[in-house]
């Protein structure tokens, strides 16, 4: 990775205002959508697609290229922003979210959409196939080059049982190139995560299943950047706990899991852009 310093760090947090800037825009647009997921994970995405990937807009289909799995699929809002900026397709396109024939789906569809590696929707099952993928690469024994396989999970997804699954495959196989980050933001569709179906203790869970775990702050650049630089030494499979803020950015929003998958009206919208662009001010 490039030497992570203070005008680096300042790049990304304008990166992840502008991914932020975007969402807002394409779920004023779609009028649906999921905004709090999306915004909270943000800066994870603009550190991975702004430093950490090793990826080539201009190659999407490049072999030795990092893989990035999102498995919760629903804030795709944050991935097609992210690959707009990043130069994948244009921005310009991003306001056609949800619409009809549009290539940028409700959650992420390869059969519209190529460049993103896995179709998803129905939560739990992300982690299985990166495990899948790691494995085969593993056995092909491609050395070309080590690539590094990635897995964004929600922490509400970990209520389904096929996660735990692949979680003891992963452990089994010591698939050290295998990284997953759990977006903790403690909310569901319906309340807090915690209420719903508790989840602690979640590092002793993931140790237990033989992974290499640490808890970060999920909005601070030099500690997910710092915590995929540890995990890429490992011997064994990673698991990022993120801790982030759901609806990050907009004060209406954070923390509220009502904002989960309530539409934004145009409003709200402009209330929310507001905010933003004075921070980017």
């Amino acid at each position: 990775m490039f030497q992570l310093d203070d005008e680096k760090i300042k790049r990304l947090e304008e990166k992840a205002k502008d991914i932020r800037i975007s969402i807002v825009e394409m779920l004023i647009e779609a009028s649906s959508g999921h905004p709090a997921g999306s915004l909270g994970m943000a800066d994870i995405f603009a550190a991975f697609y702004f430093h950490i990937l090793r990826h080539d807009p201009t190659k999407p289909d490049w072999q030795d290229r990092d893989r990035l799995i999102l498995s919760n699929g629903h804030i795709c809002p944050v991935l097609y922003a992210s690959l707009a900026h990043s130069g994948y397709f244009p921005i310009e396109e991003l306001k056609t979210l949800r619409k009809f024939g549009s290539r940028l789906q409700g959650h992420p569809d390869k059969n519209f959409l190529p460049i993103v590696e896995i179709s998803s929707g129905p939560l739990g099952l992300g982690l299985s196939q990166v495990i899948g993928m790691t494995l085969a690469d593993k056995i092909n024994n491609n050395n070309s080059s080590k690539k590094y396989f990635y897995c964004f999970l929600s922490d509400g997804e970990l209520q389904e049982g096929n996660i735990w699954e692949a979680a003891m495959l992963g452990g089994k196989e010591k698939l050290e190139n295998l990284i997953a980050v759990i977006d903790r933001n403690n909310i569901q569709t319906v309340g807090k995560v915690e209420n719903v179906m508790p989840l602690e203790p979640l590092e002793d869970k993931w140790r237990a299943f033989n992974w290499n775990v640490q808890t970060i702050d999920g909005h601070n650049f030099k500690e997910i950047i710092e915590a995929v630089e540890s995990t890429q030494k490992s011997n064994k499979p990673s698991i990022i706990i993120a801790k982030t803020i759901p609806g990050k950015g907009i004060s209406f929003m954070e923390n509220d899991y009502r904002w989960h998958s309530r539409p934004v009206s145009k409003e709200e919208g402009e209330k929310a852009l507001i905010e933003l662009k004075k921070d980017n001010a």
